[in-house]
Protein backbone atom coordinates (compact mmCIF):
# COMPACT_ATOMS: atom_id res chain seq x y z
CA UNK A 1 0.00 0.00 0.00
CA UNK A 2 1.28 3.63 -1.15
CA UNK A 3 -0.30 6.76 0.34
CA UNK A 4 0.57 10.31 1.31
CA UNK A 5 -0.02 13.01 4.31
CA UNK A 6 -1.97 15.78 3.10
CA UNK A 7 -3.90 17.38 5.95
CA UNK A 8 -1.31 16.40 8.38
CA UNK A 9 0.37 19.39 7.85
CA UNK A 10 -1.88 21.73 9.32
CA UNK A 11 -2.54 19.62 12.60
CA UNK A 12 1.10 19.41 13.30
CA UNK A 13 2.26 23.02 12.24
CA UNK A 14 -0.69 23.37 15.06
CA UNK A 15 1.32 21.75 17.54
CA UNK A 16 4.61 22.93 16.81
CA UNK A 17 3.34 26.35 17.17
CA UNK A 18 2.10 25.61 20.41
CA UNK A 19 4.96 23.90 21.63
CA UNK A 20 7.10 27.14 20.25
CA UNK A 21 4.89 29.53 22.35
CA UNK A 22 4.55 27.46 25.55
CA UNK A 23 8.47 27.70 25.05
CA UNK A 24 9.01 31.07 24.40
CA UNK A 25 6.52 32.47 27.12
CA UNK A 26 9.08 30.27 29.92
CA UNK A 27 12.04 32.07 28.13
CA UNK A 28 10.42 35.25 28.73
CA UNK A 29 9.56 34.26 32.29
CA UNK A 30 13.26 33.53 32.81
CA UNK A 31 13.95 37.11 31.36
CA UNK A 32 11.75 38.76 34.09
CA UNK A 33 13.79 36.51 37.02
CA UNK A 34 16.72 38.49 36.51
CA UNK A 35 16.66 42.35 35.98
CA UNK A 36 19.85 42.43 37.81
CA UNK A 37 21.92 41.13 34.75
CA UNK A 38 23.49 38.15 37.30
CA UNK A 39 24.63 35.24 36.12
CA UNK A 40 22.07 32.64 34.87
CA UNK A 41 20.58 30.08 37.65
CA UNK A 42 22.22 26.53 37.12
CA UNK A 43 19.82 23.92 36.79
CA UNK A 44 20.59 20.21 38.72
CA UNK A 45 23.68 18.27 37.05
CA UNK A 46 21.72 15.20 35.27
CA UNK A 47 18.83 15.41 32.91
CA UNK A 48 17.25 18.32 31.62
CA UNK A 49 13.42 18.63 31.81
CA UNK A 50 11.83 20.19 28.55
CA UNK A 51 9.98 22.74 31.28
CA UNK A 52 13.04 24.02 32.85
CA UNK A 53 12.96 28.11 32.38
CA UNK A 54 14.61 29.08 30.07
CA UNK A 55 16.77 32.57 30.07
CA UNK A 56 18.27 35.11 27.74
CA UNK A 57 22.52 34.21 26.40
CA UNK A 58 24.28 36.82 27.25
CA UNK A 59 25.95 38.70 24.77
CA UNK A 60 29.60 37.17 25.65
CA UNK A 61 28.19 33.80 25.24
CA UNK A 62 25.92 34.71 22.79
CA UNK A 63 29.35 35.80 20.53
CA UNK A 64 31.31 32.65 21.51
CA UNK A 65 28.06 30.44 20.40
CA UNK A 66 27.77 31.77 17.37
CA UNK A 67 31.33 31.94 16.13
CA UNK A 68 31.41 28.17 17.22
CA UNK A 69 28.75 27.59 15.09
CA UNK A 70 29.40 29.95 11.88
CA UNK A 71 32.95 28.15 12.05
CA UNK A 72 30.83 24.23 12.15
CA UNK A 73 29.15 25.00 9.12
CA UNK A 74 31.62 26.53 7.09
CA UNK A 75 33.94 24.20 7.82
CA UNK A 76 31.07 21.66 6.31
CA UNK A 77 30.76 23.53 3.33
CA UNK A 78 34.31 23.31 2.61
CA UNK A 79 34.96 19.70 3.80
CA UNK A 80 37.27 20.58 5.91
CA UNK A 81 37.35 17.86 8.84
CA UNK A 82 40.11 19.49 10.99
CA UNK A 83 38.58 22.45 11.56
CA UNK A 84 34.95 20.99 11.93
CA UNK A 85 36.29 18.46 14.75
CA UNK A 86 38.04 21.77 16.79
CA UNK A 87 34.54 22.29 17.85
CA UNK A 88 33.41 18.95 18.55
CA UNK A 89 34.23 17.86 22.38
CA UNK A 90 37.38 15.15 22.12
CA UNK A 91 36.98 13.61 25.58
CA UNK A 92 33.66 11.77 24.76
CA UNK A 93 34.64 9.88 21.76
CA UNK A 94 30.61 8.15 21.28
CA UNK A 95 29.89 11.89 20.99
CA UNK A 96 32.49 12.68 18.40
CA UNK A 97 32.17 9.60 16.40
CA UNK A 98 28.82 10.40 15.88
CA UNK A 99 29.78 14.00 14.63
CA UNK A 100 32.10 12.35 12.17
CA UNK A 101 29.41 10.33 10.80
CA UNK A 102 27.56 13.39 10.47
CA UNK A 103 30.01 15.68 8.72
CA UNK A 104 30.82 12.74 6.39
CA UNK A 105 27.21 13.01 5.49
CA UNK A 106 26.00 16.68 5.07
CA UNK A 107 29.29 16.77 3.11
CA UNK A 108 27.67 14.06 0.61
CA UNK A 109 24.90 16.46 0.07
CA UNK A 110 23.79 19.42 -2.33
CA UNK A 111 23.68 22.42 0.25
CA UNK A 112 22.31 25.36 -1.07
CA UNK A 113 22.25 26.98 2.82
CA UNK A 114 23.52 26.10 5.75
CA UNK A 115 23.57 28.08 8.94
CA UNK A 116 23.64 27.36 12.68
CA UNK A 117 21.44 30.01 14.17
CA UNK A 118 21.05 30.39 18.34
CA UNK A 119 18.03 30.92 20.02
CA UNK A 120 18.72 34.31 22.27
CA UNK A 121 15.74 33.50 24.74
CA UNK A 122 16.46 29.60 25.04
CA UNK A 123 19.60 29.47 27.67
CA UNK A 124 20.02 26.72 30.31
CA UNK A 125 22.88 26.55 32.60
CA UNK A 126 24.16 23.05 34.04
CA UNK A 127 26.76 23.33 35.75
CA UNK A 128 29.63 24.73 33.53
CA UNK A 129 28.02 23.65 30.69
CA UNK A 130 25.07 25.65 28.64
CA UNK A 131 21.53 23.92 26.80
CA UNK A 132 21.37 26.66 24.16
CA UNK A 133 17.91 25.90 21.26
CA UNK A 134 19.60 25.85 18.32
CA UNK A 135 17.92 26.39 14.31
CA UNK A 136 19.39 24.31 12.20
CA UNK A 137 19.15 26.03 8.99
CA UNK A 138 19.50 23.24 5.68
CA UNK A 139 18.54 23.84 1.73
CA UNK A 140 19.34 21.05 -0.56
CA UNK A 141 19.98 22.68 -3.77
CA UNK A 142 18.03 21.96 -6.94
CA UNK A 143 15.80 20.05 -4.43
CA UNK A 144 14.39 22.54 -1.90
CA UNK A 145 12.23 25.75 -3.34
CA UNK A 146 13.22 27.36 0.15
CA UNK A 147 15.64 26.41 3.27
CA UNK A 148 14.29 24.08 5.91
CA UNK A 149 14.66 25.01 9.69
CA UNK A 150 14.64 22.57 12.37
CA UNK A 151 15.25 23.08 15.85
CA UNK A 152 17.02 20.84 18.63
CA UNK A 153 19.00 21.74 21.39
CA UNK A 154 22.95 21.84 21.90
CA UNK A 155 25.01 21.78 25.18
CA UNK A 156 28.15 23.82 25.00
CA UNK A 157 31.00 22.81 27.35
CA UNK A 158 33.91 24.42 28.29
CA UNK A 159 37.40 23.70 25.89
CA UNK A 160 39.58 21.74 27.57
CA UNK A 161 42.20 22.82 25.39
CA UNK A 162 40.85 26.46 26.39
CA UNK A 163 38.75 27.24 28.37
CA UNK A 164 37.97 30.24 28.15
CA UNK A 165 36.36 28.76 24.29
CA UNK A 166 33.60 26.10 24.09
CA UNK A 167 32.65 23.02 22.24
CA UNK A 168 29.80 21.32 21.76
CA UNK A 169 29.21 18.05 24.00
CA UNK A 170 26.09 16.84 22.59
CA UNK A 171 23.74 18.03 19.70
CA UNK A 172 20.79 15.84 20.73
CA UNK A 173 18.31 16.10 23.83
CA UNK A 174 15.65 13.40 24.14
CA UNK A 175 13.16 14.90 26.23
CA UNK A 176 13.30 18.39 24.74
CA UNK A 177 12.82 16.84 21.01
CA UNK A 178 9.91 14.92 22.20
CA UNK A 179 8.43 18.18 23.75
CA UNK A 180 9.01 20.18 20.79
CA UNK A 181 7.81 17.19 18.38
CA UNK A 182 11.58 17.70 16.88
CA UNK A 183 12.12 15.46 13.69
CA UNK A 184 15.21 14.15 12.85
CA UNK A 185 16.47 13.64 8.97
CA UNK A 186 18.45 10.17 8.05
CA UNK A 187 21.20 12.21 8.07
CA UNK A 188 20.81 13.42 11.35
CA UNK A 189 20.70 9.63 12.83
CA UNK A 190 23.29 7.28 11.23
CA UNK A 191 25.32 6.93 8.14
CA UNK A 192 24.25 7.74 4.71
CA UNK A 193 25.31 6.91 1.55
CA UNK A 194 24.16 9.62 -1.19
CA UNK A 195 23.15 8.33 -4.99
CA UNK A 196 22.64 10.90 -7.33
CA UNK A 197 20.97 10.39 -10.65
CA UNK A 198 18.78 13.29 -13.23
CA UNK A 199 16.87 14.92 -10.71
CA UNK A 200 17.23 12.30 -8.20
CA UNK A 201 18.85 12.62 -4.96
CA UNK A 202 18.78 8.99 -3.16
CA UNK A 203 19.56 9.04 0.31
CA UNK A 204 21.05 5.46 1.37
CA UNK A 205 22.62 3.24 3.76
CA UNK A 206 25.45 1.02 3.71
CA UNK A 207 23.01 -1.93 3.33
CA UNK A 208 20.30 -0.18 0.98
CA UNK A 209 23.59 0.99 -1.09
CA UNK A 210 23.16 -2.55 -3.43
CA UNK A 211 20.05 -1.64 -5.09
CA UNK A 212 20.54 2.06 -5.80
CA UNK A 213 21.50 1.85 -9.27
CA UNK A 214 18.26 0.32 -10.30
CA UNK A 215 16.34 2.16 -7.57
CA UNK A 216 17.73 5.47 -9.17
CA UNK A 217 17.26 4.59 -12.65
CA UNK A 218 13.50 3.69 -11.71
CA UNK A 219 12.68 6.65 -10.26
CA UNK A 220 14.72 9.16 -13.33
CA UNK A 221 12.01 6.59 -15.78
CA UNK A 222 9.00 7.69 -13.47
CA UNK A 223 9.78 11.41 -13.47
CA UNK A 224 9.65 11.50 -16.65
CA UNK A 225 6.70 9.56 -17.06
CA UNK A 226 4.72 11.46 -14.23
CA UNK A 227 5.78 14.73 -16.13
CA UNK A 228 3.66 13.14 -19.33
CA UNK A 229 0.42 13.00 -17.59
CA UNK A 230 0.55 15.00 -14.84
CA UNK A 231 -0.49 19.22 -16.88
CA UNK A 232 1.10 20.84 -13.96
CA UNK A 233 4.53 22.76 -13.85
CA UNK A 234 6.86 21.15 -11.01
CA UNK A 235 10.77 20.58 -11.09
CA UNK A 236 10.66 17.44 -11.66
CA UNK A 237 13.36 16.62 -9.43
CA UNK A 238 12.48 14.19 -5.49
CA UNK A 239 14.39 13.38 -2.96
CA UNK A 240 14.41 9.69 -2.22
CA UNK A 241 14.68 8.04 0.93
CA UNK A 242 15.69 4.67 0.83
CA UNK A 243 16.85 2.91 3.85
CA UNK A 244 17.22 -0.67 5.27
CA UNK A 245 15.72 0.70 8.35
CA UNK A 246 12.12 1.39 8.80
CA UNK A 247 13.03 3.62 11.85
CA UNK A 248 12.85 6.91 9.77
CA UNK A 249 9.84 5.59 8.28
CA UNK A 250 7.60 5.52 11.82
CA UNK A 251 8.74 8.96 12.71
CA UNK A 252 6.58 10.20 10.24
CA UNK A 253 3.65 12.43 12.00
CA UNK A 254 -0.05 11.14 11.25
CA UNK A 255 1.12 7.99 9.41
CA UNK A 256 -1.59 6.97 7.24
CA UNK A 257 -2.85 3.42 9.44
CA UNK A 258 -0.39 4.18 12.09
CA UNK A 259 1.68 0.99 10.62
CA UNK A 260 4.98 1.62 9.10
CA UNK A 261 5.17 -1.82 7.93
CA UNK A 262 2.11 -1.93 6.01
CA UNK A 263 2.69 1.02 3.99
CA UNK A 264 4.98 0.23 1.17
CA UNK A 265 5.69 3.93 -0.19
CA UNK A 266 5.20 7.40 1.49
CA UNK A 267 5.29 10.92 0.02
CA UNK A 268 5.45 13.53 2.37
CA UNK A 269 5.74 17.18 2.64
CA UNK A 270 8.89 18.95 4.54
CA UNK A 271 8.00 22.27 6.02
CA UNK A 272 10.19 24.99 5.96
CA UNK A 273 10.11 25.60 9.53
CA UNK A 274 8.38 24.29 12.73
CA UNK A 275 4.98 26.34 12.67
CA UNK A 276 5.11 27.15 8.95
CA UNK A 277 2.97 26.60 6.27
CA UNK A 278 5.57 27.24 3.05
CA UNK A 279 6.63 23.57 2.51
CA UNK A 280 10.10 23.37 1.44
CA UNK A 281 9.61 20.00 -1.18
CA UNK A 282 8.09 17.08 -1.12
CA UNK A 283 10.02 13.45 -0.57
CA UNK A 284 9.24 10.30 -0.29
CA UNK A 285 10.26 6.89 1.39
CA UNK A 286 10.22 3.66 0.63
CA UNK A 287 9.75 0.71 2.95
CA UNK A 288 12.82 -1.45 3.08
CA UNK A 289 10.59 -4.52 2.04
CA UNK A 290 10.29 -2.35 -1.55
CA UNK A 291 13.84 -2.29 -1.78
CA UNK A 292 14.77 -5.61 -3.52
CA UNK A 293 11.63 -5.94 -5.69
CA UNK A 294 12.33 -4.35 -8.67
CA UNK A 295 10.64 -4.95 -11.59
CA UNK A 296 7.08 -3.61 -12.97
CA UNK A 297 5.63 -3.73 -8.95
CA UNK A 298 8.38 -1.27 -7.85
CA UNK A 299 8.31 0.90 -10.72
CA UNK A 300 4.33 1.64 -10.29
CA UNK A 301 4.86 2.58 -6.75
CA UNK A 302 7.35 4.61 -7.78
CA UNK A 303 5.58 6.72 -10.29
CA UNK A 304 2.50 6.37 -7.63
CA UNK A 305 4.42 8.59 -5.48
CA UNK A 306 6.37 10.78 -7.72
CA UNK A 307 2.82 11.49 -8.57
CA UNK A 308 2.08 12.93 -5.17
CA UNK A 309 5.22 15.13 -5.50
CA UNK A 310 4.08 16.72 -8.64
CA UNK A 311 0.96 17.43 -7.37
CA UNK A 312 2.70 18.91 -4.24
CA UNK A 313 -0.07 20.89 -2.16
CA UNK A 314 -2.44 20.79 -5.33
CA UNK A 315 -4.47 17.95 -3.75
CA UNK A 316 -4.51 18.89 -0.09
CA UNK A 317 -7.96 19.93 -0.28
CA UNK A 318 -9.11 17.15 -2.81
CA UNK A 319 -11.02 13.95 -1.33
CA UNK A 320 -8.43 11.20 -0.25
CA UNK A 321 -10.48 8.82 -3.08
CA UNK A 322 -9.57 11.10 -5.96
CA UNK A 323 -5.61 12.02 -4.48
CA UNK A 324 -4.91 8.41 -4.01
CA UNK A 325 -7.04 6.87 -7.51
CA UNK A 326 -4.84 9.85 -9.32
CA UNK A 327 -1.93 8.51 -8.09
CA UNK A 328 -2.82 4.83 -9.15
CA UNK A 329 -4.61 6.05 -12.42
CA UNK A 330 -0.52 8.11 -13.62
CA UNK A 331 0.99 4.69 -12.27
CA UNK A 332 -0.06 2.29 -14.41
CA UNK A 333 -0.18 4.54 -17.57
CA UNK A 334 2.98 2.89 -18.83
CA UNK A 335 1.56 -0.11 -18.68
CA UNK A 336 0.35 -2.72 -21.47
CA UNK A 337 -3.57 -2.96 -20.29
CA UNK A 338 -2.73 -6.69 -19.36
CA UNK A 339 0.06 -5.90 -16.33
CA UNK A 340 -2.27 -3.77 -15.21
CA UNK A 341 -3.11 -5.55 -11.76
CA UNK A 342 -5.52 -4.65 -9.24
CA UNK A 343 -5.86 -6.70 -5.53
CA UNK A 344 -8.33 -9.16 -5.49
CA UNK A 345 -10.06 -7.43 -2.58
CA UNK A 346 -10.64 -4.28 -4.80
CA UNK A 347 -12.30 -6.68 -6.79
CA UNK A 348 -14.81 -8.88 -4.33
CA UNK A 349 -15.89 -4.97 -2.64
CA UNK A 350 -17.10 -3.88 -6.20
CA UNK A 351 -18.65 -6.91 -6.60
CA UNK A 352 -19.70 -7.07 -3.03
CA UNK A 353 -21.36 -3.55 -4.12
CA UNK A 354 -20.95 -0.20 -3.45
CA UNK A 355 -22.74 2.94 -1.92
CA UNK A 356 -20.68 5.49 -1.92
CA UNK A 357 -16.90 6.58 -2.74
CA UNK A 358 -14.32 5.52 -0.26
CA UNK A 359 -14.53 7.92 2.65
CA UNK A 360 -11.02 10.10 4.20
CA UNK A 361 -11.63 8.75 7.62
CA UNK A 362 -11.67 5.47 6.78
CA UNK A 363 -9.53 5.00 3.99
CA UNK A 364 -6.50 4.02 5.50
CA UNK A 365 -8.14 1.46 7.74
CA UNK A 366 -8.39 -2.50 7.38
CA UNK A 367 -10.45 -1.96 3.38
CA UNK A 368 -7.45 0.07 2.45
CA UNK A 369 -6.39 -1.66 -0.62
CA UNK A 370 -9.88 -2.24 -1.93
CA UNK A 371 -10.21 1.50 -1.33
CA UNK A 372 -6.80 2.04 -3.79
CA UNK A 373 -8.81 -0.44 -6.27
CA UNK A 374 -12.19 1.38 -6.37
CA UNK A 375 -10.67 5.07 -6.30
CA UNK A 376 -8.51 4.30 -8.95
CA UNK A 377 -11.53 2.80 -11.11
CA UNK A 378 -13.21 5.75 -10.30
CA UNK A 379 -10.85 7.81 -12.19
CA UNK A 380 -10.71 5.53 -15.31
CA UNK A 381 -14.21 5.76 -15.30
CA UNK A 382 -13.78 9.38 -15.84
CA UNK A 383 -11.08 9.59 -17.89
CA UNK A 384 -12.89 6.69 -20.23
CA UNK A 385 -16.50 8.72 -19.79
CA UNK A 386 -14.91 12.35 -21.02
CA UNK A 387 -11.89 12.79 -21.15
CA UNK A 388 -7.98 12.06 -19.40
CA UNK A 389 -7.88 15.97 -19.13
CA UNK A 390 -11.37 16.21 -17.35
CA UNK A 391 -9.49 13.86 -13.96
CA UNK A 392 -7.16 17.46 -13.47
CA UNK A 393 -10.22 19.84 -14.39
CA UNK A 394 -11.95 17.96 -11.69
CA UNK A 395 -9.03 17.85 -9.14
CA UNK A 396 -9.08 21.62 -9.70
CA UNK A 397 -12.84 21.92 -9.69
CA UNK A 398 -13.36 20.12 -6.17
CA UNK A 399 -10.22 21.64 -4.31
CA UNK A 400 -11.79 25.67 -4.22
CA UNK A 401 -10.95 26.92 -0.41
CA UNK A 402 -14.27 26.46 1.73
CA UNK A 403 -16.19 24.65 -1.32
CA UNK A 404 -18.05 21.29 -1.03
CA UNK A 405 -15.84 18.75 -3.04
CA UNK A 406 -18.72 16.39 -3.43
CA UNK A 407 -21.17 19.08 -4.40
CA UNK A 408 -18.70 20.35 -7.05
CA UNK A 409 -17.62 17.24 -8.41
CA UNK A 410 -21.75 16.40 -9.21
CA UNK A 411 -21.94 19.61 -10.81
CA UNK A 412 -18.74 18.66 -12.95
CA UNK A 413 -19.91 15.39 -13.93
CA UNK A 414 -23.39 15.25 -13.26
CA UNK A 415 -22.83 12.53 -10.54
CA UNK A 416 -22.88 11.72 -7.14
CA UNK A 417 -20.90 9.70 -5.29
CA UNK A 418 -23.11 6.58 -5.36
CA UNK A 419 -23.39 7.18 -8.94
CA UNK A 420 -19.76 7.39 -9.51
CA UNK A 421 -18.67 5.12 -7.33
CA UNK A 422 -20.87 2.22 -8.96
CA UNK A 423 -19.84 3.18 -12.21
CA UNK A 424 -16.43 3.22 -11.44
CA UNK A 425 -17.01 -0.34 -9.85
CA UNK A 426 -19.01 -1.65 -12.79
CA UNK A 427 -16.15 -0.97 -15.33
CA UNK A 428 -13.22 -2.82 -12.63
CA UNK A 429 -15.87 -5.48 -13.17
CA UNK A 430 -16.12 -5.73 -16.46
CA UNK A 431 -12.23 -5.15 -16.56
CA UNK A 432 -11.02 -7.70 -14.02
CA UNK A 433 -13.98 -10.50 -13.87
CA UNK A 434 -16.60 -10.11 -16.61
CA UNK A 435 -18.06 -13.49 -16.27
CA UNK A 436 -19.52 -11.95 -13.08
CA UNK A 437 -21.65 -9.14 -15.12
CA UNK A 438 -23.00 -12.33 -17.61
CA UNK A 439 -26.73 -13.47 -17.20
CA UNK A 440 -27.31 -16.92 -16.50
CA UNK A 441 -28.34 -18.62 -19.69
CA UNK A 442 -32.08 -19.50 -19.59
CA UNK A 443 -32.64 -23.40 -19.78
CA UNK A 444 -34.29 -24.73 -22.81
CA UNK A 445 -37.98 -25.49 -22.17
CA UNK A 446 -38.68 -29.55 -22.66
CA UNK A 447 -41.29 -30.12 -25.03
CA UNK A 448 -44.69 -30.78 -23.95
CA UNK A 449 -47.66 -31.64 -26.02
CA UNK A 450 -49.80 -29.53 -23.87
CA UNK A 451 -50.96 -26.30 -26.02
CA UNK A 452 -50.75 -24.47 -22.49
CA UNK A 453 -47.38 -22.54 -23.26
CA UNK A 454 -45.02 -22.61 -20.34
CA UNK A 455 -43.14 -20.28 -18.07
CA UNK A 456 -39.14 -19.70 -19.08
CA UNK A 457 -36.91 -18.80 -15.97
CA UNK A 458 -35.80 -15.41 -15.79
CA UNK A 459 -32.41 -14.85 -15.86
CA UNK A 460 -30.59 -13.01 -13.23
CA UNK A 461 -28.23 -9.80 -14.68
CA UNK A 462 -26.11 -9.60 -12.18
CA UNK A 463 -25.16 -13.84 -11.90
CA UNK A 464 -22.66 -15.40 -9.11
CA UNK A 465 -18.99 -15.70 -10.54
CA UNK A 466 -17.95 -19.16 -11.57
CA UNK A 467 -14.87 -20.99 -10.44
CA UNK A 468 -12.54 -19.79 -7.43
CA UNK A 469 -10.48 -16.69 -7.00
CA UNK A 470 -6.65 -16.78 -7.80
CA UNK A 471 -4.14 -17.68 -5.38
CA UNK A 472 -2.76 -14.63 -6.08
CA UNK A 473 -3.42 -11.07 -3.78
CA UNK A 474 -3.78 -9.51 -7.17
CA UNK A 475 -5.92 -10.07 -10.69
CA UNK A 476 -4.97 -9.09 -14.18
CA UNK A 477 -7.58 -7.86 -16.82
CA UNK A 478 -9.33 -10.75 -18.15
CA UNK A 479 -7.94 -11.46 -21.77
Amino acid sequence: MSTTISEARGRTGSIKALVLGIVACLALAGCSGTPDGSSPQAAPSGSVAPSEITLPVPPDLLAEFRGLLTRRADAVRRGDRAVFERGVAQGRPAFLAEQRTYFDNLTQLPIGELAYAVDRGSLLREGDDYWVAVDVVLQLEGFDAVPVTMRDRYRFSPSRRDPEAFVLSSVTDPAWEEFTDTRPQPWDLGPIEVVRGVGVLGIFDSTSRGSSAGLVSSVERGIADVAAQVPYDWDRSVVLYALSDPAFLSTIDDLPGGDPTAIDGLAFPVDAGPGSNEIASTRFVLNPTMLGRDGIERDRLVRHELTHVALGQRDDQAPVWLSEGLAEYVSVQPLAPEDRRITQQAIDAAEAGVDALPADDTFNGDASSANYGLSWWACEYVALTYSPSMLWSLLDYVTVPGADPGQRMQMALGLNSRQLARAGAKLLISTFDPAFLEPTPSPTPSPTPSPTPSRSPTASPLASPTGTPPAAPTAAPAG
